[in-house]
């Protein structure tokens, strides 16, 4: 079974300027950091997408495939669904993998138990990491998952599942019938509050830099 792992790293980005590029620990950029953890990850195959050159000499220097990213998957409404079928029809693989470096506290221990379950479990056909958010939630003025006239206990509230972002798998079959990274029986694979950090403001690496400064 040939599991491969698809990384896209754009050069620009609009709430932090060339955020994949930002030096979050002794002078390593993020895209660096994350690249060095999935080298040890249960991978038979990684990819990089990327319209950097910077990154495309990275990749050759350390043995990672490198894909040119096309121009139609560089603009702002190209989406990780475009950018995996596209893929797919590239590189043959039984599972396809897609990880995102604004996820850097995802752990090698879950990418490898994220693998091992989507290899093994064979009644589902995808699997993506998750968190869940017990609070109480509105939409367009509404609540979604309570009654407000029962206000029930905080610790009796029905969680929201909130995808974190981090890592996608899917199966071939499915990948090619459905056109979409999560499949119709999909493994919920819930992470830490830590490892669903998903760097999108400058708060974010702020929170990132502290983590790795402790630990």
């Amino acid at each position: 079974m040939k599991v491969i792992a698809i990384i896209p790293i754009k050069t620009k980005s609009t709430r932090v300027k060339r955020k994949n590029f930002v030096k979050i620990i002794k002078n390593k950029p993020l895209y660096k950091y994350f690249l060095e953890k999935i080298k040890l990850c249960n991978f038979d195959e990684i990819y990089v997408d990327s319209d950097s050159r910077e990154i495309m000499k990275f990749c050759l220097k350390n043995k990672i495939n490198f894909i040119k990213r096309k121009k139609s998957l560089a603009q702002d409404n190209a989406n990780g669904n475009d950018l995996l079928n596209y893929h797919s029809k590239l590189i043959a693989a039984d599972l396809y993998f897609q990880l995102f470096i604004t996820a850097p506290l995802l752990s090698v221990k879950t990418i490898n138990k994220c693998i091992s379950l989507l290899k093994t479990k064979k009644k589902y056909d995808s699997i993506f990491t998750c968190s869940q958010i017990y609070s109480w939630f509105w939409f367009k003025k509404k609540p979604v998952n309570y009654d407000p006239q029962v206000l029930p206990r905080s610790q009796d509230a029905i969680p929201i599942t909130m995808e974190t972002t981090g890592l996608y798998g899917i199966r071939s079959k499915e990948l090619k019938k459905y056109k979409c990274r999560i499949g119709k029986k999909p493994i919920f694979f819930q992470v830490s509050k830590k490892e669903a950090l998903d760097l999108d403001t400058k708060e974010d690496f702020q929170i990132l830099r502290s983590y790795l400064k402790n630990n």
